[in-house]
């Protein structure tokens, strides 16, 4: 960072280093502080060298559920020396109801008109590609299923979708919408409004439906849908990619929401 070579990160994902190494911020206790009946304040400190990355790093995570039925979160960052910062959030959703086993009858639509391809281990190795004319095209609703077996080199290195959409902005950093998503079975629409440059589509292609949930209720591959709003990934390693650094005096700010409503079905 900023010409400074740190030791190499945990490799925990093929040959990546994946959600902030093997003991991520998801895995740690937060310090927890409710601001009123809807809205609570996650933070902790990062300290310098954990995981690997440099600089004493104080985080905070705000929850709020709105009277119009959205959780709203906000992202807060700063440090002490140059680092690398792109928080996110991963649920995991299905819009139709804890244990339906599968998101393909969902339909989404994503503002964006490009994405970034990946090589085999997931990681986007460069330029951004026009979604025109591929099953990577969700600018208007389509089946998340519909495409999604299609022979397509993308499709096929992850198992289905795994990618990073370049969101439609007019400027940097507006709150903007992002993405739609809408179950037939309940008429559940979810609608992601956000700061981020990018969001990725996960499909939940790996999972296995070892994992028990509420009611022993198991979720098999593709049972649920992520759209997690960030920076792109490997961004370190890519100058033409929105930056991730983080310097001191700087402020990491981040703001994501997800709207929930109900349509006729």
């Amino acid at each position: 960072v900023d010409g400074v070579l740190y030791d190499k990160l945990a490799i925990n994902n093929g040959p990546n280093s994946l959600h902030g190494g093997v003991k991520g911020f998801n895995f740690h206790v937060w310090d927890a502080n409710q601001l009123d009946k809807q809205t609570i304040e996650f933070s902790r400190l990062s300290p310098d060298g954990e995981e690997g990355f440099p600089g004493n790093l104080q985080v905070k995570v705000i929850f709020k559920l709105t009277d119009d039925n959205a959780v709203d979160i906000t992202y807060c960052a700063e440090t002490d020396k140059p680092t690398i910062v792109n928080l996110t959030n991963h649920s995991y959703f299905n819009l139709s109801g804890a244990g339906d086993p599968y998101i393909g009858d969902h339909l989404l639509c994503i503002d964006a008109d490009y994405y970034l391809p990946t090589d085999d281990t997931a990681i986007p190795y460069g330029e951004k590609s026009a979604v025109e004319g591929t099953p990577m095209d969700f600018r208007k609703l389509y089946e998340v299923g519909s495409r999604i077996n299609e022979p397509f080199e993308q499709l096929v290195y992850g198992k289905g979708y795994d990618h990073t959409y370049i969101l439609n902005k007019k400027r940097s950093g507006e709150f903007s919408f992002c993405a739609e998503c809408v179950s037939p079975k309940t008429g559940i629409v979810m609608d992601v409004f956000t700061t981020e440059p990018g969001v990725q589509l996960y499909t939940a292609n790996w999972m296995t439906g070892n994992f028990i949930g509420k009611n022993g209720k198991r979720y098999p591959m593709r049972a649920a849908i992520c759209l997690e709003t960030q920076h792109f990934p490997d961004s370190p390693n890519h100058e033409n990619y929105p930056s991730v650094i983080l310097r001191p005096h700087e402020k990491f700010e981040s703001h994501t929401q997800f709207k929930f409503s109900v349509r006729e079905k």
